[in-house]
C-alpha cells in the first residue's frame, strides 16, 4: 500500500475520532488474524461474529488504527468513529484511488467474468504490472481490499465485480470508478433476486452509472440481452460475437480439443491470429473482449496475441489434470446454467467414456427446475454418465436419463463424490462442476484419492 495517512482515512470515512493517533496507514485488513504493524483494522459485523470484539487484539499486533461503529473501544492508536464499516472502508478505497489512479477496466456478467478479468490483465500486463481482482474479492469488501493493493509499479488494474441483487454493482463502480467497463454476458444468474433476466441486465449495466464522454463500454452482441442495448449513449459502446454483426469477430475458429483454439480476430484496426490454450470455444468470446480492451488502450496485436497465447486460467476453472489414467477438468470453482453447459461442450470432444458430475446451480429461485431440466437435456450427446448431486439436480438426472444418456443422483455432494470416485475407470474424461455452495472440490480430492 502506498502512502495514506490516518487522517486522510478519516475524513474520506467522515468518521470522528474516538481516539487520535496520528501516522501511516500500511495496510488494510478485515480479519484480525491478519493485522501486521502500522495496518488498518476495520471490524465488519457479520452472522457468526463481530469484529468489534478483536480491536484490542488488532492493537496488539501492531494497528495503527481501526475503524468502529460504537463507543468504548480503546487502543494502541487511532479509533475512528463510523455508522458502517462496510461503507466506510468503501469510502477510503475510493479517497485511496483517486490519490493513485491508474487506467482500470471493471468486469461483470452472468458467466464467465473471471476468465474474462484473467484474459484483460494478461494483455494489460503488456504496459507493465497490472493489479487484478484474486480469488473471489468482487464484492463490497473483497473490491475495497483489491484497491488497496495497488502499488507505485501498477500501470493498470482488472477489477471483477460481483453482485446478487440491484445497486451492488453501482455501489462497487462508485469505489473504483473504472474507465472501461465489460459485460460478458447476461443469463440466469442470481435471476431469484431480480426477478427476470430484464432485471438481471438492468443490474449488470450499473458498471457505466458514472460513465460520460471518454468512457467505453464493451458488450456480447450475441448475447439476447445485450444486443438490445441502445448506443445512444453519452459514452462510447463497442461489441464483441461470433454470431451477430460486431465490432470485435472472430473468423476460422478451430476448436483443438484439449489444446484449446485458433481463430482470426477481425477489429477495427486489423487482422491477426490468436491461440488459446484454454478450454472451451467460449473463451473465445473472453478474448475478444480482452482484445477490444487491448486496442483502446493501443497494445500492439503481437503483444495482444503472445498474452492471450501464454493465458492460464484460475484454479478450479476448467483445468485439466491428468493422473491415475484419467483426465479429470476440474471446473467447480462456481457455475451458472450457460457455463455448465459450455464445459459439456468441451466434455463432449473428449476421448474415452465421458462422465459428467454436476451438481446444483443455487439462487435461482422458481426457475430453478426449468434450468437444471435444460441442463440435463443438454447432456445428450455430451457424456455418457452424468452423476447429480443437491435438491435440484435430480432434475438434471431426470432430464439426463430422459434424454438417453445414464445418470444417477444423490442427495449430497459427499454421496455423489464416493460414487465418483467408486465409478471412474482408467481412459475416462471426467467433468465436475456445480455452483460454489456445493463445495464439488470433495468430488475432485476423492477421485484424486482413488486414483493415486
Amino acid at each position: 500500500m502506498q502512502e495514506f495517512t490516518i487522517e486522510e482515512a478519516r475524513q474520506a470515512s467522515n468518521g470522528e475520532y474516538i481516539k487520535r493517533a496520528d501516522g501511516i496507514i500500511t495496510g488494510v485488513t478485515i480479519d484480525s488474524r491478519n493485522v501486521g504493524e502500522g495496518m488498518l483494522f476495520v471490524p465488519i459485523v457479520g452472522e457468526r461474529t463481530d469484529g468489534h470484539n478483536y480491536i484490542a487484539q488488532a492493537f496488539e499486533k501492531g494497528a495503527a488504527a481501526a475503524l468502529c461503529e460504537r463507543e468504548g473501544a480503546d487502543g494502541n492508536g487511532a479509533v475512528i468513529g463510523v455508522s458502517s464499516s462496510v461503507e466506510a472502508i468503501g469510502k477510503i478505497a475510493y479517497a485511496y484511488k483517486q490519490k493513485y489512479n491508474v487506467p482500470t477496466v471493471g468486469v461483470t456478467g452472468s458467466v464467465g467474468k473471471t476468465g474474462t478479468k484473467d484474459m484483460i490483465a494478461a494483455v494489460m500486463s503488456r504496459l507493465g504490472p497490472c493489479l487484478k481482482t484474486a480469488g473471489n474479492f468482487n464484492n463490497e469488501l473483497g473490491l475495497p481490499l483489491t484497491v488497496f493493493g495497488l502499488e507505485k509499479e501498477h500501470k493498470s488494474t482488472v477489477l471483477e465485480m460481483g453482485m446478487s441483487a440491484f445497486g451492488e454493482i453501482h455501489h462497487l463502480v462508485d469505489i473504483a470508478r473504472p474507465d472501461v467497463g465489460v459485460i460478458t454476458n447476461v443469463g440466469m444468474s442470481h435471476i431469484e433476486n431480480l426477478g427476470s433476466r430484464e432485471g438481471v441486465l438492468r443490474a449488470k449495466l450499473e458498471i457505466a452509472d458514472f460513465f460520460g464522454k471518454g468512457n467505453l463500454l464493451i458488450i456480447n452482441a450475441d448475447n439476447d440481452m445485450l444486443s438490445t442495448v441502445s448506443k445512444d449513449t453519452e459514452y462510447e459502446i463497442l461489441t464483441f460475437g461470433i454470431e451477430n454483426k460486431a465490432d470485435y469477430t472472430a473468423e476460422n475458429i478451430e476448436d483443438l480439443g484439449f489444446l484449446g483454439s485458433s481463430f482470426t480476430a477481425v477489429t477495427p484496426k486489423g487482422r491477426f491470429e490468436v491461440k488459446l490454450s484454454v478450454l472451451g470455444l467460449h473463451n473465445v468470446y473472453n478474448a475478444l473482449s480482452a482484445i477490444a480492451v487491448g486496442e483502446h488502450y493501443g497494445i500492439a496485436h503481437a503483444d495482444i496475441a503472445n498474452a492471450l497465447s501464454g493465458f492460464e486460467p484460475t484454479a478450479m476453472r476448467l483445468g485439466v489434470e491428468r493422473f491415475g489414467g484419467i483426465v479429470l477438468i476440474n471446473d467447480c470453482y462456481n457455475a451458472s446454467p450457460d457455463s455448465i453447459k459450455a464445459s459439456l461442450n468441451v466434455l463432449k470432444n473428449a476421448e474415452g467414456r465421458r462422465v459428467a458430475v454436476l451438481g446444483d446451480v443455487l439462487e435461482l429461485g422458481e426457475f430453478a427446475k426449468e434450468a437444471h431440466t435444460d441442463i440435463g437435456k443438454a447432456c445428450e450427446g455430451k457424456c455418457d454418465l452424468v452423476i447429480t448431486a443437491g435438491e435440484n439436480a435430480r432434475y438434471i438426472k431426470e432430464a439426463a436419463a430422459a434424454a438417453g444418456v445414464r445418470a444417477e443422483y444423490y442427495p449430497t455432494t459427499e454421496e455423489a463424490a464416493k460414487a465418483a470416485a467408486e465409478t471412474v475407470a482408467v481412459g475416462d474424461t471426467v467433468l465436475v462442476k456445480a455452483s460454489r455452495g456445493m463445495h464439488f472440490e470433495k468430488v475432485c480430492e476423492a477421485i484424486g484419492e482413488k486414483m493415486k
